[in-house]
This record gives C-alpha cells, structure tokens and sequence, in this order.
C-alpha cells in the first residue's frame, strides 16, 4: 500500500504596494544604503499602510490568489493554519479572519507562533492532517505585519524587516513528491535575546511600557547571528544527510530571508552554489513567517516536478528547523 503525502498543489504571495527604500530610511536614522546592503542584502521593504491594516490583510490577499489560481471552491477547505507573530488581535485568531474573509465557511482554523521558523512549524503540522486522511484540503499561511513591532529609530532592527507573505494549498497524493521529512528545534533559552518585552499576560500594555519602548521587537543582533549560522546550518545539512541527499541531489535550497551572510553560510555547510539558492532578500527583507512561501511564489515559474527542495529557517525563541520537499508540479 502507497504511502499517502501531503503535497502543494499551489503557491501565492501578496506584498504591500509601498515600498521602504534604503534611501528613505536613510531620513529616518543614522544609516546609509551602502551599510545595509553590504551587511544584510536588503535593498528595500514592503509596509502596509493604513488604518486597521493588519496581518489578516496579507493573508486574505494571498489565500484569495490562491483560490483562485487552483481553481478551489472556498467550501472544499478544511482547515486554515496561518503561521504569524503579528496577529491581528490576541484573539480570535489571524487564520479565523481569514477564513471568514475569504468565505472557507466549512473550514476550522488556528494560528502558529514560532517567529521565523513558523511557516515550518505550520507546514508540517498541516502535513500530518492529509497524511492521516483526517483533510483533504489544507492552506498553509506565512504573513506577518512586521511594521507594526518595529522601532523606527533603531536603526538595528528597522532595517531589516517587511511586511508579506503567502500561501500554499497541501492535498493528498500517492505519488513520491510532497513533503518527504522534517527536523523542528525549540530552545526557549534564547527568549532574552530576541523577543518583544511587553504586550503579553506577563508585562501587559500600560502608560510606562509604552513610553518605554517596549512594544516593538528587541533583539541581541550578534547573538542571534551566531545561533543563527550554526543551527539553520546544522539542521539543513542534517535533513540532507538523514535522506541520503548529496548536494548534487538538491535543486534549491528555500532559506528564511533574514540575512545574507546567513543564508551564504547555510549554503556553504550544505555544498550547494549560489544559482541553487532562492533569494529574494534584496525586494522585501525579513518578513518573518511570510519569506519561505514569498520565496516559493516568486521562483514557482522555475520548479519542476520532482525537485528536492529543503527549507529552513530560525527565529525568536529559539525556533529552528528544516524540511525537506520534492516538489508537486511542472510550471504552468
């Protein structure tokens, strides 16, 4: 009997039209075009304008192309995971808004928190569903409105994240394509090193925290640098070495969008050239949950059917992983 997988049967992205240049930062703090790409790649970022903007936004635009480009009927959706640690509101929940707001009114639906590494997370816990027969139709969703956390006069951190994201459709198939294996990691003694200090049940939101600063992302950057380009490293040359991969053997590696110099050195451990390499780093920055399926969407007119492809981010908390993937189809 043919192992049942779950397999993406369609990719979507949707990125703010406004775009935040280097140059326009470079009026808002201490920087300058030249600094930020030599040290990040970035070159601009995606921002979603206006009031009551949020995350769901992102997600609706992407989930409603997908629909649409997979030819789905809303009612066929099952279940809606959206990957995100910008969430509309603390509840209900970012993936529920989605939902309702594409019309999946058969579907159920919840959110995942795992910072960067969430649309792994999200990925495989959608796969399990289809691989048990328990749904035949599954979105995956990676958005975060990272504008929203963001201190615009820490020129640290205000350089390097965007807003986006996207979606994938996963279904079932017997066929050897799909997703093949995954490797997911938590170390929660990385929390002090990147984190937001209040807005949650243990510092609510209060005069002092806002004046304070502390409602936007905070991070230790040569810290998480450092974990960052040994564990996204380790954990995607070992999912190649736990499915007899050689590097002649993979046709892209997906990696999260968070720094060049991270993503060179996860390519390096792995063996794999730059042309195997997607990146997309330059046009949106680090859109946290929303790179890997954003990194899809844009190189889906170059996959074909069968590639191996591996997956791998990190992120706050720690959260790190990697998945490894044989792609579903030819180009359209």
């Amino acid at each position: 009997m043919k192992k049942t997988r779950a397999v993406i049967t369609g990719v979507e992205g949707w990125v703010p039209d406004y775009v935040l240049t280097n140059k326009e930062l470079e009026t808002m703090v201490e920087t300058n075009d030249e600094w930020i790409t030599s040290r990040t790649g970035i070159k601009e970022r995606r921002i979603l304008k206006g009031e009551g903007q949020g995350t769901s936004v992102i997600g609706t635009g992407a989930v409603k192309g997908l629909l649409e480009k997979t030819n789905t009927d809303p009612s066929e959706i099952d279940l809606i995971i959206c990957a995100t640690v910008t969430p509309d509101m603390p509840f209900p929940a970012t993936a529920n808004i989605i939902a309702d707001n594409v019309g999946a009114k058969n579907s159920y639906s919840f959110d995942v928190s795992a910072a960067c590494s969430g649309f792994l997370y999200a990925l495989t816990m959608g796969s399990q569903f289809i691989e048990t027969g328990m749904h035949k139709k599954v979105i995956i969703v990676g958005a975060d409105k990272m504008s929203a956390i963001v201190d615009y006069t820490d020129r640290t951190t205000c350089i390097i994240f965007g807003d986006g994201g996207g979606a994938v459709l996963l279904e079932p198939t017997d066929e050897e394509v799909g997703v093949m294996d995954s490797l997911l990691h938590t170390d929660g003694s990385g929390a002090p090193f990147l984190h937001m200090k209040a807005g949650g049940s243990r510092k609510p939101a209060t005069a002092d925290t806002v004046a304070a600063r502390e409602h936007f992302a905070y991070q230790e950057g040569s810290t998480v640098f450092k974990f960052a380009v040994t564990n996204m490293a380790e954990v995607s040359a070992r999912i190649m070495a736990q499915n007899n991969l050689k590097s002649e053997d993979v046709a892209w590696l997906v990696p999260h969008q968070a720094n060049k110099r991270i993503i060179d050195a996860t390519a390096n451990r792995m063996g794999i050239g730059p042309e195997k390499v997607m990146m997309n780093i330059e046009k949106y920055g680090n859109t946290t949950a929303g790179t890997l399926p954003l990194c899809l969407w844009d190189y889906e007119s170059q996959l074909k059917k069968g590639d191996n492809i591996i997956l791998a981010a990190f992120g706050g908390g720690f959260t790190w992983g990697s998945i490894y993937l044989k792609w579903g189809y030819d180009p359209k």
